[in-house]
């Protein structure tokens, strides 16, 4: 179970929880009863019908056959998965749904869509003020739910990172070698392609802090990006001409794809 955050969320999650309810009533079951029924405490059952918290997949399937729905509360499994996302999460979602080519410069942490669910959680759980462990599953799940982009088709994906990136153990030794891995199998895909900028350059276009830049399929391009408490999308035509461009040379001065994945196998050989 997740808490929700935001109108639109909220909105969705009320009626769902309705639902539920009203199917719960139906069969003259109590909130206990239908707990026991799909292995869920009576309070989860609770707050899921009044909205506070999001069902997982498995609660809505498990709702459904307890309460002989034939399918219409599992039906509802893919409006709860966009409702579990947090709004700025929905909102890239949606644009690398419709992007052909993304590329992204990182410069601290390992870019979120080649994060590992390991990797993912360590970040949120090192936040400061702390999260709760709900809201941690919900940002690691929404995280996670992104990378179905490397399996599009006609999507190219391009990664610059900082060597620092490969070096610090976020996390711990075993979760570095682990993402370390996921990167070597992740740049054998054939449209994906990841370079990294050593340390030792003396020449970098990146100074300006990271970069994302997505092509969209209808000609268009809009960046990203993120600073401590904000995120920002740029869609001014002047702005993205400068992206572009940085984002370009940043490319021109890394590793070259080939001379990387030699790079990342060095340093998992290191970790």
């Amino acid at each position: 179970m997740e808490h929700a955050t935001d109108d639109e969320s909220a909105a969705v999650l009320k009626a769902v929880g309705r639902q539920i309810k009203l199917w719960r009533e139906r069969a003259g079951l109590r909130q206990s009863e239908l707990g026991e029924a799909v292995g869920y405490g009576e309070e989860q059952v609770s707050s899921v019908e009044r909205g506070r918290r999001v069902p997982r997949p498995e609660f809505l399937d498990r709702a459904d056959a307890a309460l002989g729905a034939d399918g219409i509360i599992a039906a509802m499994k893919k409006d709860v998965a966009e409702a579990r996302y947090p709004k700025k999460v929905r909102d890239l979602a949606r644009l690398e749904a419709a992007a052909v080519e993304f590329g992204a410069y990182s410069n601290h942490n390992m870019p979120g869509l080649l994060q590992t669910e390991e990797y993912t959680r360590a970040l949120f759980e090192m936040r400061r003020p702390g999260y709760s462990a709900d809201e941690i599953d919900r940002q690691v799940e929404a995280r996670m739910g992104r990378q179905e982009i490397f399996g599009r088709a006609g999507t190219t994906l391009t990664f610059v990172l900082e060597e620092v990136i490969l070096r610090r153990p976020l996390g711990g030794r075993h979760v570095l070698r682990r993402q370390l891995e996921h990167m070597g199998a992740v740049g054998e895909l054939r449209n994906v392609e990841i370079q990294v900028m050593p340390t030792e350059r003396e020449d970098h276009a990146g100074m300006g802090g990271q970069i994302q830049v997505l092509k969209l399929g209808d000609g268009s391009t809009v960046g990203y990006t993120e600073a401590q408490l904000a995120s920002y999308l740029i869609s001014d035509p002047k702005e993205l001409q400068i992206l572009e461009l940085r984002y370009g040379i940043i490319r021109s001065q890394a590793l070259t794809p080939r001379e990387s994945m030699a790079f990342i196998e060095k340093a998992l050989g290191e970790t």
